[in-house]
């Protein structure tokens, strides 16, 4: 993260950020302790703010993990709004299904089980937000389903597009070389790609947002 942003910068930041939640503050626990890839606090509260501002009826979330996001966008929809969610390992739909009973919200969030290469082509409905947090080595293929799957106006949101910096970094640690290079090649198809208008801003570990045009 400090790659990204001086570490200055985010110990100043730190300081607003809502500690009063205890099942979002426990989720943040497990998932550091237990290695579970979420979105940062940073990028999480700004996606809530996003969800505000799109006021998306129907939201696809590809990569459920512990539903942490799952839950943070479902509490900022309106009465009618739904997320669906797409995750294939049956040992975090366990876990999420357990935090989404927490939530409050359970209502507002269906976990699609399975291979999201097999479930998105099924999908009929289209949505009008769609965020891509899967395996990064699947972006290219995972963005090229999800775009026909947004409406006119829609927004796509994208997370881990500065890969702790290394995306930007002239020396990569080797187990993160593979992972980089696809990464960098998203990049450059994200922001080319002329269904949408995108951008990628530096925000917890780097935010890819587009708009279908």
């Amino acid at each position: 993260m400090d790659k990204i942003i001086y570490a200055a910068q985010l110990q100043y930041l730190s300081q607003f950020k809502n500690q009063n939640d205890k099942l979002i503050t426990e989720m943040e626990k497990f998932a550091k302790e237990h290695n579970v890839p979420i979105l940062s606090w940073q990028a999480a509260a700004f996606l809530e703010v996003l969800i505000k501002m799109v006021n998306p009826k129907r939201v696809l979330e590809i990569g459920t993990a512990i539903a942490y996001s799952s839950i943070r966008i479902a509490r900022n929809l309106k009465k009618k709004g739904v997320v669906h969610t797409i995750e294939k390992s049956k040992d975090n739909i366990v876990l999420a299904k357990g935090y989404i009973k927490k939530s409050g919200v359970e209502e507002k969030i269906k976990i699609m089980e399975g291979n999201a290469f097999e479930i998105m082509p099924e999908l009929e409905k289209k949505y009008d937000f769609i965020f891509l947090d899967a395996d990064k080595n699947e972006y290219s293929r995972l963005f090229q389903l999800s775009v026909p799957l947004l409406k006119k106006g829609g927004v796509i949101f994208v997370d881990n597009l500065l890969w702790g910096g290394n995306t930007a970094a002239d020396k990569v640690p080797p187990k993160l070389q593979a992972s980089t290079e696809f990464i960098r090649k998203f990049n450059k198809e994200f922001i080319a790609d002329p269904r949408i208008k995108a951008v990628i801003i530096p925000v917890g570990d780097g935010l890819g947002i587009g708009v279908k045009n």
